[in-house]
Parts: C-alpha cells; sequence; structure tokens
C-alpha cells in the first residue's frame, strides 16, 4: 500500500516515470545499488529517528553513518532510531522501503549533506522492490525537506 501511495504522489507532481518498480529486492544499499546499477553511495537513505518523540527522517548516502555527536549538536539528544516494528505506524512506510514521499502528517524530512556530491540520487519509492530517480534539487523539493543539514561521517567528499 506504501508503494501505491507514492505513486500516486509521482503522478500528481508529473514524474511518475522516475519511480521505478525493480525486478529485484532493493531493502538495503547494497540491494538497492544493484537491483538499479549505480554505486551504493549514490542510494539515497532514509533513516528514521524519533526526536522529542516525533519521527524524523534524514536522507544520507548509502556510504555515510550518522555521527552520534553531530546529532546531539543539532537535535540535542542522542540518536535514537525507530524501532523496526514500529517505522510504519511512525512514518508510513515499512523499513526497506521507508521514503521522504507520501509519509505520514508530522514526518520531518532533512537531507545531509553527504548526499551533495552527487547530481542524482535513488531513494526508495514505498517498498523493498522500488526506486526513485531524482535531481538533489527534485529531492529537496518533493520531499518537502526541512532543510540540509551535517550529521553523518565516514564518507567520502571526494567522490
Amino acid at each position: 500500500m506504501s508503494y501505491e501511495k507514492v505513486k500516486q504522489y509521482f503522478e500528481e507532481i508529473g514524474l511518475e516515470g522516475r519511480l521505478k518498480l525493480l525486478e529485484h529486492a532493493s531493502g538495503t544499499v547494497e540491494q538497492a545499488a544493484e537491483a538499479i546499477g549505480c554505486e551504493p553511495r549514490q542510494i539515497a537513505k532514509t533513516l528514521s529517528f524519533l526526536v522529542d518523540e516525533k519521527p524524523v527522517l534524514i536522507i544520507a548516502a548509502g556510504d555515510a553513518r550518522v555521527d552520534n555527536k553531530k546529532f546531539k549538536a543539532l537535535f540535542h539528544q542522542k540518536a535514537k532510531m525507530i524501532p523496526a516494528d514500529q517505522v510504519e505506524s511512525y512514518v508510513g512506510h515499512a523499513p526497506g522501503g521507508v521514503c521522504p514521499f507520501a509519509t505520514r502528517e508530522g514526518v520531518s524530512v532533512y537531507l545531509d549533506t553527504s548526499l551533495k556530491r552527487f547530481e542524482h540520487v535513488y531513494p526508495a519509492g514505498g517498498n523493498d522492490h522500488s526506486a526513485v530517480d531524482l535531481s538533489l534539487e527534485e529531492l529537496e523539493k518533493y520531499s518537502h525537506s526541512s532543510g540540509w543539514i551535517d550529521v553523518c561521517k565516514d564518507w567520502n567528499a571526494e567522490g
């Protein structure tokens, strides 16, 4: 059902051709990169956290990891991921298909600077067999992002 909501959203904004239903599973960064035919770092993974008991999505490059010190400095609390069995009730998408589109009301979306290396990135599309091909400008616009943040580490700024 989540994929259908994302599909409807992309139809409404006129970008239905960007949402792809993939033949192979794309629930992990590695699976998604293989199914799409891109490098894992180009996968725009969606990480789900609770901040002041409200859902927050952080979209980061596939090779980035959350830096707990940076997260705490920005959000003034320790990084607390939403437990896997609660992600769908908070966000509207199940693990493996979590994306920043067609989410439940009250979900905040942030884009991590680890993505800025790329012209195009590939977030999930609502299930573990989907992906969307978007420019960074499109990702920012259509995810209704609250802005760019820097909370990740271990990614290579050179490429």
